[in-house]
């Protein structure tokens, strides 16, 4: 896997101050797209055990709240492999970390088996790891720049502990447009 960039202390990819992890690859090229150098595979670096390292590092201070793996599509299968054994870190080496990931794939095309585009033996390891999945390709004609977290009105901020609790998509507090309850 390749990684774009990373931002370490960012503030606009999820609650509070973050870590944000941009890796390359990705199959959708929504139209529109913020990231568009990210789509092809090979951009940017190489991902290494040391850059794995320095993430969780930097999950360590007290104002630090998580990570957010963002692209380019972390859930592409080749991306997945990788995304899983740094969530799995994390959660041994970081565990009050909160972890947001960001994929045009939708809840429901991710946990179908039969997905053969983006459903990996990886990809249930994966998001009953994480806190919040913002899901959902962007589509330019639905932008709307008063959302938090997300670029259009069909991407969905999913609480990911609720909705496999209760076996159903439960939304985050964070999907609606009310600034106040950052």
């Amino acid at each position: 896997m390749n990684y774009g960039q990373i931002y370490y202390n960012d503030v606009a990819n999820g609650i509070g101050c973050r870590t944000s992890l941009f890796v390359s690859g990705c199959t959708h090229h929504c139209k529109g797209c913020f990231n568009e150098k990210t789509w092809d595979f090979a951009y940017g670096e190489a991902y290494t055990k040391k850059i794995e390292d320095d993430i969780i590092e930097s999950l360590k201070p007290s104002y630090i709240d998580g990570l957010t793996i963002l692209g380019g599509e972390p859930m592409e299968i080749v991306n997945q492999k990788h995304i899983r054994p740094l969530i799995e870190r994390i959660k041994k080496k970081a565990p009050k970390a909160t972890i947001w990931i960001y994929s045009g794939y939708t809840f429901e095309e991710l946990t179908d088996s039969d997905n053969k585009r983006c459903h990996s033996d990886d990809t249930m390891a994966i998001l009953s790891a994480i806190d919040v999945l913002v899901d959902g390709e962007f589509v330019e004609a639905k932008k709307d720049l008063t959302l938090r977290f997300r670029g259009s009105s069909n991407q969905r901020v999913i609480d990911m502990k609720k909705t496999l609790a209760e076996r159903k998509v439960v939304l985050s507090k964070y999907n609606d447009k009310d600034n106040s309850r950052i």
